[in-house]
Parts: C-alpha cells; structure tokens; sequence
C-alpha cells in the first residue's frame, strides 16, 4: 500500500500519470496561443484592408468607429482653429455671394441621391436662400429608404447632425442621427429590428451607406456646421430632386408607408427653390 512506500517513491507514483501527459498539455497550449496569434494577425490585416477599401460596408467595417481616440486626439475646436481661417475665406465668399451673413442663423443640406449632389441653402429673414452645390463623390445603394444593417442604402428622409467627427477615418466626418424617431417607429410598424447606424456624410471618395464628399468639401461643411451650430443644422436626403420630378409613389417599389414618406419630402424640398 501506499503507506509502506518511502514518500520520495509515493510522490513519483502519485505524479508520474500527470508528468506523462505534460508534453502533450504544453503542445496543447501552444497550439492554442499561435493560433490564436494568427486569428489576431488575420483579424488585424482584415480590418486594415476594409478600412482601405471603403467607407460604410454593412455600416460596420469602416464608417463604424469613426470615433476611435486610435485615430487620433484632435478636438472640434483644434480643427477649426488648424483649417477655419482658409476655410472661412472660401465659405464667406459663398455666402456673400448669396447675399446671406455668415454664419447663418439656420442650415440645411439637401442630400439627391441620383443626381449625386450636396446642396446648402441657409435661412435669412425666414427665406431659404441657396448658398452652393458640393458632388457627392460616393454612395452607395439605389432610390429608396435604408431598412436594414447590411443593405448599402444610404437613408431617406430628415435628419440632424448629432456629432462632429475630428478624428474620422475619411478625414472628418458628421454624423447624421439615423434611426431617427420616424425610422423606429416605421420598423415597429414593419416588425423589422436591426436598423443600422453609424451614417456620415464624410471626406475621401469611397463610401457604403454614407455621403462621401471629398476632402476639401468636408472641411467647408465641417466647420460651416460647427459655425452654424449642429443644433440649427438639417438634412434631408431624397432619392431623386422631387422639384424637379414628382415621385410616383404608386409605382415606387418599397414599403408600404413610402408614398407618405415621398410627400413629406416633396413637401420639404418645396421650402428649396431658387428665385
């Protein structure tokens, strides 16, 4: 019995099955560790290369996490105070064109999918007056409103800017604030969960979801926002210019409240005329 063997020998043979089995424990864990190294090493390349490739995938591999202090530390005022005096010189003369002061009391951008523009008018003396015309320089999806995380679509409908981005991956970025109210309220009505988010209008020219506008426009529309103040700050995004063609809802493929969308749109933009 174990009591009768010298404890030198009992620990050997107490031990002895689990020094056996330490080899193949060892080679376990290290299998373990570098795999899980290469999954970090893939995960790292993988979330690198979409980042170079576009902006708002899914919503998720670019445009998502714009606000990474990775990115960077710069503030809101730091880049106003770096880029505004050049900046503010090419938006005055907009404005004094326009006939409008600077900065202006309220803002709207008028986001046409279609015709892959960004049109800023401002409110003076409760008229909208047009200020200019920004390219969109990439977007992705077709007419119709964003339903879904995945779906590409860039939104449809009226939104605010809730965040000014300084340290975005596409240069700046402003964030709008979609789902908004009516977008949940629609997806209750639909059943529908999993909206998506993390829509920008940004700099840079590629894009999923999202307004790209190119860099140096992105910089005018940042610190005009920033100027303007976020909270006077509007845009409303159409499929197509409803003033210069009138949706024809009956025929519109979508969901079943678009045609109220459309007319609330059409109604809008109409605010949107140039004299």
């Amino acid at each position: 019995m174990i009591k009768n063997i010298p404890i030198k020998q009992a620990s050997s043979f107490l031990f002895a099955p689990f020094l056996s089995l330490y080899p193949y424990f060892r080679l376990i864990w290290r299998i373990r560790t570098l795999a899980a190294i290469g999954r970090l090493s893939t995960v790292t390349v993988l979330f690198l290369g979409a980042a170079e490739y576009s902006a708002y995938g899914s919503d998720r591999p670019v445009c998502q996490n714009q606000g990474l202090t990775s990115l960077g530390k710069r503030s809101v005022p730091g880049v106003i105070k770096k880029i505004g005096a050049g900046t503010e010189v090419r938006l005055r003369t907009f404005f004094n064109q326009a006939g409008v002061s600077y900065p202006p009391s309220r803002l709207t951008l008028l986001g046409l999918k279609d015709e892959m523009e960004l049109e800023v008018w401002a409110e003076m003396d409760g008229k909208w007056v047009y200020i200019v015309t920004y390219d969109v320089l990439a977007a992705s999806g077709c007419g119709g409103p964003k339903q879904k995380v995945g779906d590409l679509q860039v939104p449809e409908g009226i939104y605010r800017i809730i965040t000014l981005n300084p340290n975005s991956r596409f240069h700046l970025s402003m964030k709008l604030d979609y789902p908004n109210n009516y977008d949940r309220m629609k997806a209750r009505e639909d059943g529908r969960s999993n909206l998506g988010g993390d829509i920008y209008i940004h700099g840079k020219a590629k894009s999923k979801g999202c307004l790209a506008v190119g860099d140096a426009a992105i910089e005018e529309l940042f610190v005009l926002a920033a100027k303007t103040g976020t909270e006077n700050t509007k845009v409303v995004i159409v499929p197509y210019d409803f003033r210069k063609k009138t949706p024809k809802t009956d025929g519109e493929k979508g969901p079943a409240w678009l045609p109220k969308l459309y007319e609330d749109l059409v109604r809008e933009m109409a605010r949107y005329r140039r004299g």
